[in-house]
């Protein structure tokens, strides 16, 4: 294949890009930097783009028959007025402009994410559950809903509703290990939240699996089939890093210091990877403690 994909420093992007070039695809990754040193490959192109922005790159898209959309900053930081107007706008407009350029049977593969669905508390959540109320939810929808237009113009569209995804080198994991090697780490709130998480491996061979699968399309929940709490993920971390994970994090406190941000991360959702699962994917990483040992080990 040769690949698009937007996104393409960042945490989950640099891995899908690594697992697609050793498998043989040509791939241009494009990102905000002015240039990049992470990845160097014959088959390899970067292109310093801002996508929430129409210009002449949108000409290139017709080259290519598959585009990976995983554009948007992150949602891990205060949510001010200002930022969460950067979190839609950076992946309604990235999606807008890309379907705009999209050529007769091009394949759109498009992040998206659980917080599609809102809070759930301890229901089991399989794609067709209808969307949350709160703000994640409005931008899973909207981002959806752009990309889906691609549809319209004969193009298979496949979205993945991502998890917590674990890996080295960035996301989640690395910023709760230095709390954790300091035995600080424990749940948030009162851990009974579900967490929805994936290994970045399995991840980067989920997106593979349903591009390569041409009858492949539709909505995919991306997370491990074992669901979690939050107070047991704390527990597996703990045990893996040999350190206790009993001193919690109240929900007042990270109310305080993350305020809109807090309710996304003393909520959860019990989501179910049976599609995936369905569609014939096996996990290499199915369970918590087997994911963290080996993101975990020494390398």
């Amino acid at each position: 294949m040769n690949i698009f994909i937007t996104g393409g420093m960042g945490f989950v992007g640099q891995h899908i890009c690594r697992h697609l070039l050793q498998a043989g695809h040509q791939v241009t990754a494009c990102g905000r930097s002015a240039k990049q040193d992470k990845l160097a490959h014959p088959d390899f192109t970067y292109l310093s783009i801002d996508t929430s922005e129409k210009g002449d790159w949108q000409e290139q898209i017709s080259q290519f028959d598959t585009i990976i959309n995983l554009a948007g900053v992150t949602i891990f930081k205060r949510w001010t007025d200002t930022y969460k107007q950067s979190i839609y706008n950076t992946r309604i407009q990235t999606t807008r402009n890309i379907v705009s350029a999209m050529s007769r049977d091009t394949s759109l593969f498009n992040a998206s994410a659980v917080g599609y669905y809102g809070p759930c508390q301890d229901e089991s959540i399989s794609e067709t559950h209808p969307p949350g109320k709160d703000f994640l939810a409005a931008v899973c929808k909207d981002w959806e809903s752009e990309a889906l237009k691609a549809a319209k113009k004969n193009c298979r569209v496949i979205i993945g509703r991502f998890g917590i995804i674990l890996g080295r080198g960035g996301g989640a994991l690395q910023s709760m290990l230095p709390a954790f090697r300091l035995m600080l780490g424990g749940p948030l709130g009162n851990g009974k939240q579900w967490v929805p998480w994936m290994h970045i491996q399995d991840l980067c061979r989920a997106v593979s699996f349903l591009l390569e699968n041409d009858d492949s399309d539709g909505i995919f929940n991306f997370c491990a089939p074992q669901a979690l709490q939050n107070s047991d993920f704390t527990r597996a971390l703990g045990k893996a890093l040999n350190r206790p994970a009993v001193i919690p994090a109240p929900a007042f406190m990270i109310r305080l210091i993350f305020g809109e941000l807090a309710e996304t991360l003393l909520t959860g959702q019990k989501a179910s990877a049976e599609k995936l699962l369905n569609k014939g994917f096996s996990f290499n990483f199915p369970n918590i403690e087997q994911s963290l040992s080996d993101l975990l080990e020494s390398k």
